[in-house]
């Protein structure tokens, strides 16, 4: 903690640059134009500091209603910084105290300063804590692409078997000494630190950086027995877990927060060993891109086809839960299915070694309100998401494993920099909707 507070204190002092003082009159490095803000966005993007923080009232398919406090402080200086119109800030502080009627608890402090000290240094850190007893499990192999039925009939659970294909069917049916079966609890704490490098007019940067998280990983009662049947599954119980980062961007985005144009790719890899304190051995390997393109820019104000490709495989003697997520340098990306990925799906329903997924989103405003002096844009969001996971390389082509889900979002851009995100999505097991902060991507 004492380590996020210096951060916390560095970054917001170096954030007075351009608040107070009007005196840097040109960048003291090259920036490219593509990184400039669209000039839409730059107008109306707020100067000087504020907050954007509300209760946070959400609602989760696995987690169930939520509440606590989530926002931002925001530090964008004025608009004769030179950074003003290449930066979706130049400090952000996220800060996120939660809980849900289901016992999921988290606590979370994040920091973000682009071209710290006026460097071409860009620094990100977080500490948290987060306890969930609804996290699913289904393996850890492709047979978690089997229907439900399927799934249902390999564990011989229930009893009589599941015949049905909907989520919430399959959940009804689990009674009894089943009644929590797919289910287990997580509890965490993290601390991590990333330094960014800027390279070729910031185009492209460099990462390294480490994480360290203490794990306690349990099962609901006498649920998920294949945890203790599978001599394959390894990190029940308490561990620790240590990273060794390493990363290349490619970035060519106008406005990270809300692009309407540009590129983003990353190859990312994090290493762990017993060498550097970690209780296993293995290796996580991802690369991503995103898109960003304006349709009809002469007849819509802002209409932007935004579209992602992932892939990641974790190579090694690895923990069952790091199965479920992938490291980029924007955030962690868990598993397949849940909010960031297959919204149709279940958080982490399909698990493997490798998954690779596709999202596509049409982002289109439609309204635009002032309110006490905050600047609101909303924007209907129509998508479509795909994916599957793969443990040799040759299943990737086999398109008869691709799972698909679709559907309607909304998005409330407040003062720019922060996204509220409403999404309802369907597939063919389950109907899911989210409300979060942030873009899908």
């Amino acid at each position: 903690m004492k380590k996020i507070l210096f951060l916390i204190t560095i970054f917001t002092v170096n954030s007075s640059y351009g608040q107070n003082s009007d005196s840097l009159t040109d960048l003291p490095f090259k920036i490219s134009h593509l990184k400039k803000l669209d000039s839409l966005e730059l107008a109306e993007k707020k100067e000087g500091t504020f907050v954007t923080g509300i209760p946070d009232i959400s609602i989760d398919p696995l987690n169930g209603f939520g509440y606590g406090i989530e926002g931002s402080i925001i530090f964008n200086g004025h608009r004769s910084n030179p950074f003003f119109e290449y930066t979706p800030y130049l400090t952000k502080i996220d800060v996120t105290a939660f809980n849900t009627s289901k016992q999921q608890r988290e606590l979370i402090i994040s920091i973000d300063k682009p071209y710290i000290f006026k460097t071409k240094w860009r620094i990100k850190g977080e500490i948290g804590y987060e306890i969930n007893p609804n996290l699913v499990y289904f393996g850890i192999t492709d047979k978690t692409l089997n229907s439900l039925s399927e799934i249902s009939n390999l564990d011989a659970v229930p009893q009589p078997p599941f015949l049905g294909s909907k989520y919430k069917d399959y959940e009804n049916s689990l009674t009894g000494a089943y009644a929590n079966y797919n289910t287990y609890t997580k509890q965490e704490y993290i601390f991590n630190v990333s330094g960014e490098y800027s390279l070729f007019d910031s185009k492209v940067r460099v990462l390294v950086g480490g994480e360290l998280a203490g794990l306690n990983i349990s099962a609901s009662g006498d649920s998920l027995s294949r945890f203790q049947d599978e001599a394959n599954i390894i990190g029940v119980g308490q561990s620790k877990i240590t990273f060794l980062q390493l990363g290349i961007i490619y970035d060519t985005r106008d406005f990270e927060s809300d692009p309407n144009r540009g590129v983003f790719s990353e190859l990312t890899n994090e290493y762990s060993s017993t060498i550097i304190g970690s209780d296993y051995n293995l290796n996580k390997l991802f690369f991503q891109i995103k898109g960003y393109r304006k349709l009809l820019p002469k007849h819509l104000k802002k209409m932007v086809l935004a579209s992602r490709f992932g892939i990641g495989y974790t190579f090694g003697a690895s923990p069952f839960f790091e199965y479920q997520d992938e490291w980029s340098s924007e955030g962690s990306i868990e598993g397949l299915g849940g909010a960031h990925t297959l919204r149709g799906y279940k958080q982490s329903r399909f698990l493997d070694r490798g998954m690779y997924f596709f999202n596509t989103e049409l982002r289109t405003r439609f309204a635009k309100l002032t309110i006490l002096n905050q600047n609101l844009v909303f924007s209907a969001v129509p998508f479509f998401d795909a994916g599957s996971v793969y443990y040799n390389v040759s299943d990737v082509f086999n398109l008869n494993r691709i799972r698909t889900s679709e559907g309607i979002g909304l998005r409330i851009a407040w003062n720019s920099s922060t996204i509220l995100r409403f999404d309802y999505a369907v597939s063919k097991e389950d109907n899911q909707f989210f409300f979060t902060f942030g873009q899908t991507f």
